[in-house]
Formats: structure tokens, C-alpha cells, sequence
């Protein structure tokens, strides 16, 4: 199995498949039997709650409604896994999730989910009780050096409700020397901060409920759709303190990458968009019918290929014992700002981004990110520079760790963008204090306390939350059990 899978281990109710040649074969029927099961869902979901319930369309029953749009591409892929577990001898295979229940309160009036430019995931229009996310991860040993990782997710503020988020191969052969090389393809979140636990389920943080404002939308408008290699030093296996690998990759599919950062702004949160969903932006004059974008549509699939040209990244990470990390990144989707597609137009984005973490001074954990770069659509239509940063602290108090973050946002229009009746600049800073209590190896609570005060001038264009002030502070106090099966 990886090595991303070895750093959790929650034997009582994950099904691993190490011990035994018989507990091999009982667990990968088991994972076909789920992935079958699955599949059977959601035939059932089309063929009986689309065509009977929907002569009933109450509000809640509205989002599974929209889950058509989806379930073609879910069922496909589940479809493909099923036909690729059956083909396969009996390898290693490991099921793991993520069920996250939410008990929210917010003074926030529209969230960016609802169309508003609200800055936070939920609003008060919502109710108290959320599903924040729920997550399956199946990975399966093909061969001895060959994996292959699907998960599928579901959140309550999702259109479609359920989703891919990944689905990618990886290569890791055996090392002869310290060095080490893996290979990714498919689709998968690239490595890019150290506040994601890289052997988490899904792109979530683990002792604050939200994320900071560049990896909320890092985990919202971004997706490697291609191939990724690394290769890396493991200095412990020679008696050295350092570590230090390099990561490059080619992908497709992230043209759109920018438009939510440009009309929607910059938002502090935990919400991951799925590979085939469509958000709704807001209603702003620009795209309008009578505005200087018509052609541009609302509803926006964030991991659509439009212009056929190859993006890229190159990061780089170093590591000192277990004291210091660092990792930076390089990013360039090399979209055509000029090409219109159904509805949506290809962005060229480009960033660069800088984090580290420390664990020099006893028990004490000190993070910080830094994240800077521009973004053009069109005959420079929009042309923003954007930039963001935060710096977090850590400690174990009591039976948990309480965690402080502080972010600082921002986006500035640049000269030549063309369409002044559009403003896409803001500034903001969020404060976030949070409290993670692992009650059991598998269950969590994390509670956190969070403010966001912004500014951005477009609110006041927005029709769905007229009279909104351009300034406001959203305050929002959070609890997320959290179960990792």
C-alpha cells in the first residue's frame, strides 16, 4: 500500500488487506460489493426519484434534482472501477472515508454558494445542522508498484450532492537508493501547502474547521487533470536530516481557473468543488444580457478543458528532520484568454506561493503561506493581480490542540483591464480560533470561531443581495464531528 496510506491506520474499521492471502479476497469482494452498491443507487436515484418526485419540488428536494447533471459522469467512472476491480487478481485494497456533521451559526446573509459574495461556505439561510462533507476512498494495489485511487464525495451545498473529486493511477518503484520517484495520473489535487495533511481523505485541514483563504480556493477552482512526477530524498534512510524532492506536471482541464477569484473574490472556508459539478456565480451586470459579456454564462464547470493547450507546475520541497518544512510552487495553466466555449472562457492563470511550518520551539507549531499572481480573460476584459496570505499557530491544551490563524486577502485591477463598470478588487482579513478534540483514534469535534471582514466594491451591483454594503464583517461560529473510518 503507499505511503500516504501507512499514516493513518484506524484498524478497528478500515479494511485493510496486509495480514493475510484470505483477508485479501474477503476485502476485495467486499470493495466490489460497495462500489456495485453504489452503482445501484444511483440507477435507482435516476429511474425513480427524478421521475417521481420531482412533480414535488420543495427546496430540499431541489439540490437531489440537479443531481442528474452529475450522476452520468459518477456513474461512468463507478461503472469503470467495477470493470477494473473484476479484472484485477485479488491486491491489496483499502477503504477510508470522512463523514463531517456540522452545527453552524453566522450572521453571513448570502453565501457564494447561494450567488451572493458573502465570504464564508454557509449563510443563515441554511439551518443550524449541515452536512459538511462525506467522503469514500477505495485505493487498490494493481500491481506491486501500481495503485489506483477513486473518491467520491458529498456535501449538502453541492448542486449534484454527489461527485468525483479524484480519480488518478500512481507509480512508485521500489527504491534502490534514498531516492524515490512516484508518478500520478489522472485527477488529484496537486501538493501545494503544508495545511492540508497530505494523508488526509480529502482536502481538509485538520485542527480548524475552515481553511485558509488560499487553500479554500485552491480547493475550490484547482485540479491536476494530466500527469505528475516527483522525485524525492529520503535522507533519514542515509543518517541525514534533510529531505528535499522536486515535483512537475502537465495537465488539461483547468481553463477556467480565475473566474471565481475575479467575480467572486477570495472566500474562507472548507467547500471542495467536485470534478464535474457547476457552481452559479453572482448575478452581476457584466454577463448579463444587455452587459459586455453576454456570452459568458453563470453556471461555470471549473475543470473544463476549452482551449486545448497543456498548463503546467514545478514545486520544489526541503525538510529538516522533523523541525522544518518548506515547499514552493510554480503554476501557469497557459490558458487562451481570447477562446469561448459553451458559455465559458479559457483564463490565463499564473501564481507562485511560498509555506513553511515549524516545530523548533517545544510542543509550539508555527505555519505560513504566501500566495501571489495574476489572471486575464479575454482582450484584457479582466486583469487582476491577486495576492493572499496567513500565518497559524498551534498548540496541545488539555486533551486537544488550539489552533490561531490570520489571513490577509486581497485583488487589485490592473490598468489595462477594460471594462471599468466591472470592479473586481477587494481587501480582506479573516481571524480564525479553533479547538480540535480527538476523542477517539477515528472521532473527532473541532470547534472554531471565525470573523472575515472584507471589502469589495461589486457588492453593490449584485441583484440577488441589493443594498448589500461594499464593507461587512461575517462572524460564524462552527462545530464538525468528524468520524475517519
Amino acid at each position: 500500500m503507499s505511503e500516504r496510506s501507512n499514516t493513518r491506520d484506524f484498524r478497528p474499521t478500515a479494511v485493510r488487506l496486509t495480514e493475510s492471502c484470505g483477508e485479501k479476497v474477503a476485502a476485495s469482494v467486499l470493495v466490489k460489493r460497495l462500489a456495485t452498491r453504489l452503482y445501484v443507487i444511483i440507477c435507482k436515484l435516476d429511474s425513480k426519484l427524478f421521475n417521481n418526485v420531482i412533480c414535488k419540488p420543495r427546496p430540499a428536494v431541489k439540490r437531489l434534482l440537479t443531481f442528474s447533471r452529475t450522476k452520468s459522469a459518477v456513474r461512468t467512472t463507478l461503472s469503470a472501477c467495477i470493470a477494473l476491480l473484476n479484472a484485477l487478481p485479488t491486491q491489496a485494497v483499502e477503504v477510508s472515508g470522512l463523514l463531517d456533521l456540522r452545527l453552524a451559526t453566522t450572521n453571513a446573509r448570502q453565501s457564494w454558494v447561494n450567488g451572493g459574495l458573502d465570504k464564508t461556505r454557509f449563510d443563515s439561510s441554511g439551518g443550524a445542522l449541515r452536512l459538511g462533507q462525506a467522503m469514500v476512498r477505495i485505493e487498490a494495489d494493481l500491481l506491486d508498484a501500481v495503485s489506483a485511487v477513486v473518491v467520491v464525495s458529498a456535501s449538502d451545498d453541492r448542486m449534484g450532492v454527489l461527485d468525483l473529486t479524484e480519480a488518478f493511477l500512481t507509480w512508485r518503484p521500489v527504491p534502490t537508493s534514498p531516492w524515490k520517484t512516484r508518478v500520478r495520473a489522472g485527477a488529484f489535487f496537486p501538493v501545494t501547502s503544508l495545511e492540508i495533511g497530505y494523508d488526509s481523505v480529502g482536502w481538509t485541514p485538520q485542527n480548524t474547521v475552515s481553511s485558509s483563504a488560499i487553500n479554500s480556493w485552491l480547493g475550490e477552482e484547482l485540479r491536476t487533470q494530466g500527469v505528475e512526477i516527483n522525485v524525492s530524498r529520503n535522507g533519514r534512510s542515509i543518517g541525514s536530516p534533510h529531505d528535499f524532492g522536486v515535483t512537475a506536471a502537465l495537465f488539461a482541464g483547468n481553463d477556467p481557473v480565475g473566474t471565481l477569484l475575479a467575480w467572486r473574490g477570495w472566500s474562507v472556508g472548507d467547500r471542495i468543488s467536485g470534478l464535474t459539478e457547476s457552481l452559479q456565480l453572482p448575478d452581476l451586470p457584466v454577463y448579463r444580457a444587455q452587459g459586455e459579456l453576454p456570452d459568458q454564462s453563470r453556471a461555470i464547470h471549473l475543470f473544463r478543458e476549452i482551449d486545448n493547450h497543456l498548463g503546467f507546475y514545478v514545486a520544489g520541497n526541503y525538510a529538516y528532520g522533523g523541525a522544518l518544512e518548506l515547499a514552493a510552487m510554480h503554476y501557469d495553466n497557459r490558458g487562451d484568454p481570447l477562446v469561448l466555449r459553451s458559455g465559458q472562457y479559457s483564463w490565463r492563470t499564473r501564481f507562485d506561493h511560498l509555506s513553511l511550518r515549524w516545530r523548533g520551539l517545544g510542543q509550539w507549531e508555527f505555519a505560513a503561506q504566501v500566495l501571489k499572481g495574476d489572471t486575464l480573460m479575454g482582450p484584457s476584459a479582466v486583469h487582476l493581480d491577486y495576492s493572499a496570505w496567513y500565518v497559524l499557530l498551534s498548540h496541545p491544551l488539555g486533551p486537544g490542540t488550539a489552533t490561531l490563524r490570520f489571513d490577509r486577502f486581497g485583488a487589485q485591477e490592473r490598468q489595462s483591464d477594460a471594462i471599468r463598470t466591472d470592479p473586481n478588487s477587494e481587501d480582506g482579513q479573516a481571524l480564525a480560533l479553533a479547538y480540535h478534540w480527538r476523542i477517539t483514534p477515528a472521532l473527532s469535534l473541532v470547534s472554531e470561531l471565525l470573523a472575515v471582514q472584507s471589502d469589495r466594491p461589486a457588492r453593490r451591483l449584485n441583484r440577488q443581495a441589493s443594498g448589500q454594503a461594499t464593507e461587512q464583517t461575517e462572524r460564524s461560529f462552527t462545530a464538525a464531528l468528524r468520524w475517519h473510518f
